[in-house]
C-alpha cells in the first residue's frame, strides 16, 4: 500500500467536519445505506460539534466528535450504533457501533461521550 501524506486523509475529515448535519442514535448498524437512517434512528444531535483534523495517537489522522449532552430521542428502544450524516446530499459520511449500548426512551435526551473517527498510517 502506498504512503499517503496528511492532506489526503485531512481532506476527507474534512469533508467530515464541514458537512455532517446530524449524528443519529440508531437501533442497527445502517452501514452507507441511506433509507435505513429512517428505519433504525433512535433519536439525533444536529449540528454535532466535529474538531479539525489532528493526529492520531496510534499514526494516522483524526477528527474528534465532541461529547453530546443534548441529543434528541424519538423512539424507545436500545442505541447499538451512530451515524453521521450530510441531510442535504441523503448520504452517511460514518457509520459505525457505539462503545455500549444506550438505552433510549422515546421524549427524552440521550448523551455520548467524545469519540474520534479517523485513518490509520498505512502499515
Amino acid at each position: 500500500m502506498p504512503a499517503l501524506g496528511n492532506q489526503v486523509f485531512d481532506n476527507g475529515l474534512n469533508h467530515i467536519t464541514n458537512n455532517t448535519e446530524k449524528l443519529y442514535l440508531l437501533s442497527a448498524y445502517a452501514g452507507l445505506t441511506w433509507s435505513n437512517i429512517a428505519s433504525y434512528a433512535v433519536g439525533s444531535k444536529s449540528a454535532p460539534a466535529i474538531a479539525s483534523p489532528s493526529d492520531r495517537t496510534a499514526g494516522g489522522r483524526e477528527v474528534v466528535v465532541s461529547a453530546i449532552t443534548d441529543g434528541l430521542v424519538t423512539a424507545t428502544g436500545i442505541a447499538t450504533h451512530y451515524a453521521m450524516t450530510d441531510d442535504s446530499e441523503a448520504a452517511i459520511l460514518v457509520s459505525g457501533e457505539l462503545d455500549a449500548p444506550l438505552s433510549v426512551t422515546s421524549g427524552g435526551v440521550f448523551a455520548v461521550e467524545e469519540f474520534a473517527v479517523g485513518f490509520p498510517d498505512p502499515a
